[in-house]
Parts: C-alpha cells; sequence; structure tokens
C-alpha cells in the first residue's frame, strides 16, 4: 500500500486538516534536522486524530507522533509511514483553578495563561519549548517542578484509536516517563488542578526563572534542549563539562559552550553530525567516570 494511496484515502475522511506528502521534517523540529515524512498528517480537530490513528492501525501504518519537535532528533533518511502533528490542536480553556490543554497547545503557553489569571502551580514550566502531550509522555519539569504535581487526568488515544480517560495515578509519571510513554498512547488533551495566587508573586517567578533559562541555555542556536537524562547521583551537564567537551562535535553539530547538557545545530549541521556527537559525549563519559548517559532526546527516522 504506497503513500500516495494513504493520501488520497486520508483525503476523503480529513476534510479540515492538513495532509502533506513528502513533508520535510526539519520544519517541524526545534533542531532544524531531519529527513522528509511519508505523510504528514495536521488535524484540525479530535476526531480527525482519532480518524488518523484508526486508519494508521487499520492498515498496519508506522504512525509516529510528533509535537512542538523539542525532544526529537529525526534522522536524515526520515520517516517512514504516517507522522502526526497535533499542532492545531491548540485549545486552552481555564474555569476556576482547573486548567484544560489541547494535546497541541505549547506548555509555555498554558504556563503564561495560567498565570494571567492568577494561578499557581504551573511557573517552572513558563520556559519548557515542547507541546502539552510531549510534556505528559515525559513528565516534563524544571526548576524543582514537574507534571505530576499539578495533573489530574489526560485523554489519550491507545494504538488502535480507543479513548481513555487517565486518571493521575493511572499515567504512572517518573521521571522522564509515564504510562503514555511506555504504551505507545497518542495523547489527546490534559487537566491540570491549580491554586489561586498572587499576581506579584507568580510575576516574579516567571521572572526569575525566564531570566536563569536565558543566560544558562544556549537559545540561540537551534537544539534539542536537555539531550540526557539526570544519572544517579551526577549531573549530565557536569559529567561532560567535566571531560573537556564543550565547543567539541562532529559538523555542523557540537557540545554547547553555554551549557554542557545541550547539543546545538551550530552551523547548518545534519541529523548524523548531532548523533554522532551524542555518541561522542557518550562514550567519552563512560571512559572517564564510567557513568551510562541515557538519552532524554527521542531518536527517530532511518539513516
Amino acid at each position: 500500500m504506497s503513500k500516495h494511496r494513504w493520501l488520497t484515502e486520508l483525503q476523503e475522511k480529513i476534510t479540515k486538516g492538513s495532509l502533506l506528502l513528502d513533508e520535510p521534517l526539519c520544519k517541524y523540529t526545534m533542531t532544524k534536522l531531519g529527513g522528509a515524512a511519508d505523510l504528514l498528517v495536521i488535524p484540525e480537530t479530535i476526531e480527525e486524530t482519532e480518524i488518523t490513528v484508526r486508519y494508521a492501525y487499520e492498515n498496519n501504518i508506522p504512525l509516529l507522533l510528533l509535537g512542538n519537535g523539542s525532544n526529537m532528533v529525526v534522522r536524515d533518511g526520515g520517516v517512514r509511514g504516517i507522522v502526526l502533528h497535533p499542532a492545531q490542536l491548540n485549545k486552552i480553556e481555564i474555569n476556576g483553578t482547573h486548567v484544560h490543554a489541547e494535546a497541541g497547545a505549547l506548555i509555555i503557553d498554558v504556563s503564561r495563561k495560567a498565570a494571567a489569571a492568577t494561578l499557581t502551580g504551573l511557573e517552572f514550566a513558563c520556559g519548557i519549548p515542547g507541546s502539552i502531550g510531549g510534556a505528559m509522555a515525559m513528565n516534563a519539569g524544571a526548576y524543582g517542578g514537574e507534571i505530576k504535581d499539578i495533573i489530574m487526568q489526560a485523554t489519550v488515544l491507545t494504538k488502535t484509536g480507543e479513548r481513555l480517560v487517565l486518571s493521575k495515578e493511572e499515567l504512572e509519571l517518573g521521571y522522564r516517563t509515564s504510562i503514555i510513554a511506555k504504551e505507545g498512547y497518542y495523547v489527546l488533551s490534559a487537566d491540570f488542578g491549580l491554586e489561586k495566587g498572587e499576581q506579584e508573586a507568580i510575576d516574579a517567578k516567571i521572572a526569575d526563572l525566564t531570566h536563569q533559562r536565558q543566560s544558562k541555555q544556549p537559545l540561540e542556536y537551534p537544539s534539542a534542549g536537555s539531550v540526557f537524562k539526570r544519572p544517579p547521583g551526577y549531573f549530565a551537564g557536569k559529567l561532560i563539562q567535566d571531560c573537556g567537551l564543550q565547543g567539541k562535535g562532529h559538523g555542523g553539530a557540537e557540545v554547547s559552550l553555554k551549557h554542557a547538557g545541550f547539543i546545538i545545530n551550530k552551523n547548518n549541521a545534519t541529523a548524523s553530525d548531532y548523533i554522532q556527537t551524542i555518541n561522542m559525549v557518550k562514550a567519552e563519559v563512560k571512559n572517564r567516570f564510567g557513568v551510562d548517559l541515557e538519552l532524554e532526546v527521542k531518536i527517530v527516522g532511518e539513516e
């Protein structure tokens, strides 16, 4: 079954969203890397998302969910099958201290809207570049806060297209993991429980965290964010720094001089450059400290 047939058959089912054949994924990733998707589907409704997931399952077509592309490296050969990109599912609703956000909403935007409503609890996410779907899958966190601290429930699709509503306990949120990631679920939306706060204190905390992020992270270059998980008893960035790897890399990719935990696309890097740099860092840290660095970013696609 060819990608042209997928396009034709899905065009009969999806009328609002976009279907793009052989679409370069470098346009949708924070690293600005990656080859093309056989078929990129950008649904505009929850129903179109369900249609896409069910269609892929029923026709045995590989399906990859691509959120804001902030925690993913797409190889140069691109992705076979269908890539689902729910960027248009970005509705954010606030009712009292309850925040409802669709999967494609950026967690930064959710944090800002919560702050504007004088709600506290989501300030930690003011600089996280991912979508709600991605944040849920990896239990995103920063500056002492995590999704698990505020989540009430999430609505997901299974690989077969069945809709489930999962409680906080059922989500099994741990350090950069969840049942969503373990089972390959597709997030539709999430519901958060916040608290009423003091506007001045909320604004001050966001300003402080934003300053910390801007001063310590290489935001001026494309990157996948923090590349490695924190090893037990260590900090990945400190290990990499102590190996003298800052400023080193392959091709146009290198370990950031500003923050050793980041690998940047400094000069028209390829995904191969980026991945070779990741492997170099892992090998050097293992050789010097005996520590196996585990990836926080997800590497997908073909060489």
